[in-house]
């Protein structure tokens, strides 16, 4: 077969465009979807406030939990411990693992000062998961109104 000059062999030349298009497709795509999902990744803040509707964290290891009660009178677990008794304690327990999660519980009627004292004592220890416990508000009932 012969083409325009004469001869009988086509010549093909190489494509030497790079098509675009289905990498703009995919990078569309990808540009959606992280806009849909960062948002959702801001909600998990590491702070509990008080009376909050989050859901509850679950952990495998169970958290110890310092507690601070009205009269100013500090426990851990369920045992009295002194203010300065507090970082040893915890760090002996912990076997000085930084990363144990500790939640501290403060009385309502308290001072917010006198928790937050407590929180950095323990924070200032090396304890990198401290957190604040609340409580779940309950469940509005017809007997019980949400105010």
């Amino acid at each position: 077969m012969l083409n325009a000059r004469g001869n009988g062999r086509r010549r093909y030349r190489p494509l030497s465009e790079i098509n675009v298009t289905p990498f703009v497709d995919v990078m569309l795509v990808l540009l959606i979807v992280f806009m849909v999902t960062a948002p959702l990744l801001t909600v998990g803040v590491p702070v509990d406030l008080p009376k909050t509707e989050a859901a509850q964290l679950t952990d495998e290891v169970e958290p110890l939990v310092v507690t601070v009660r009205a009269d100013g009178s500090i426990y851990l677990q369920e045992s009295p411990v002194a203010a300065e008794q507090l970082v040893p304690r915890l760090v002996a327990v912990t076997g000085a693992k930084p990363d144990t999660r500790i939640f501290v519980r403060g009385d309502r009627r308290i001072a917010y000062g006198k928790v937050m004292e407590v929180m950095g004592m323990v924070s200032a220890a090396g304890f990198t998961r401290v957190a604040l416990l609340a409580e779940l508000p309950e469940p509005a009932t017809p007997a019980n109104p949400k105010p």
